[in-house]
């Protein structure tokens, strides 16, 4: 992620922090001596007067401006880089999330899903609202992971001589899916507790048949909580820098895409939309984020239907009330009557 801070301080944050806490700040003496104890608390934050330029990658050199230097905090200092990587997470996270949704819902999103019974009043909405509110959130919780790694607790590596052992760059990109995998199954099965369920993952099941814009309409601490293995991955193995900030667009293009309603892969091994259309319908099957591995060996696999891979039958009347039928008496058990009776009056507005 230090890469990405460099590009954002290039950017945005020397302008910015120049402007906002300019070194001429020195002069006002209670502003000065409160900054100056903040910096000394720690070790780990920074002196103006010391900081020299390091580039964060071999790969790429980019001088700064002359607004580098120009304030009372210094690109390495630990207060900065957090704010910064707040921003970062919470305006790139949501630039992710609104173009590659986007992208979704015109060219992939099948559009009669509106039409399903299931489908909430205004849901899309409904869904960027939850978004917008959570991310922020969301991003205050991830930003010390990010922060810790752009001060040299983690595991990142640079170029290949750097690589543990010959190959690992390539390797690392497996190893990553399968590690992830393994630790959001664990984590989005335990939100199925009931004693969590209600509290922290049930905001995100109102989405029954959910649009791409469902893909980040978490409880913040849901949603941050499946994201944790991401962050925890760096600390624990090794992990190229630019891999890392291609991970982290691939796992927010990933979570769209399972929400996108076009079942394409019928793969028994890729926990693919159709596969997560089963999890949002029937709640207790296909935990899985990436793969149905562990969904089998936890025996909470449930092979999507074939009707949603034929276009006459995916989005037929019959197929519609044979899900609900079935997810009204799945939603009885895991919610309870008052849950049932909402969708039924949501799903009433439609046909009126």
């Amino acid at each position: 992620m230090d890469v990405i801070l460099e590009l954002f301080d290039l950017l945005v944050g020397d302008r910015l922090y120049a402007a906002t806490l300019p070194a001429t700040l020195k002069s006002s003496p209670s502003l000065s001596t409160f900054l100056e104890d903040a910096n000394n608390t720690l070790s780990l934050f920074g002196d103006s007067q010391s900081y020299v330029y390091q580039p964060a990658t071999s790969y790429l050199y980019l001088e700064p401006s002359k607004y580098a230097y120009m304030s009372m905090w210094p690109r390495d200092n630990a207060y900065r880089q957090g704010l910064s990587l707040f921003l970062i997470t919470w305006i790139f996270g949501l630039l992710i999330y609104f173009f590659f949704s986007t992208l979704s819902y015109i060219f992939v999103f099948d559009k009669s899903t509106v039409h399903h019974p299931k489908y909430l009043r205004n849901q899309m909405k409904l869904e960027i609202a939850q978004t917008t509110r959570s991310m922020p959130i969301m991003s205050i919780l991830t930003a010390p992971f990010f922060l810790a790694e752009v001060r040299g607790y983690g595991k990142m590596y640079d170029t290949f001589a750097e690589e543990p052992f010959p190959y690992y760059s390539v390797l690392q990109f497996p190893l990553f899916v399968l590690f992830t995998d393994f630790c959001i199954y664990w984590i989005h099965r335990g939100l199925h507790h009931p004693l969590i369920y209600k509290t922290l993952h049930k905001p995100h099941h109102k989405w029954i048949m959910p649009t791409p814009y469902a893909s980040h309409a978490f409880h913040p601490l849901d949603g941050w909580s499946q994201s944790v293995p991401y962050h925890v991955f760096p600390f624990i193995f090794p992990l190229q820098k630019w891999a890392y900030v291609v991970l982290f667009v691939f796992i927010n293009f990933w979570t769209i895409l399972i929400h996108d309603g076009e079942y394409v892969a019928n793969s028994p091994v890729v926990n693919g939309a159709a596969c997560h259309t089963m999890h949002h319908l029937y709640f207790n099957y296909n935990y899985g984020q990436f793969t149905t591995l562990w969904d089998r060996i936890g025996g909470s696999y449930r092979k999507p239907n074939e009707e949603l891979f034929r276009r006459e039958t995916k989005m037929g009347k019959k197929e519609w009330e044979r899900q609900s039928k079935e997810m009204e008496t799945i939603l009885k058990t895991v919610e309870g009557d008052d849950d049932r009776q909402y969708l039924g009056k949501e799903a009433a507005k439609k046909k009126l």
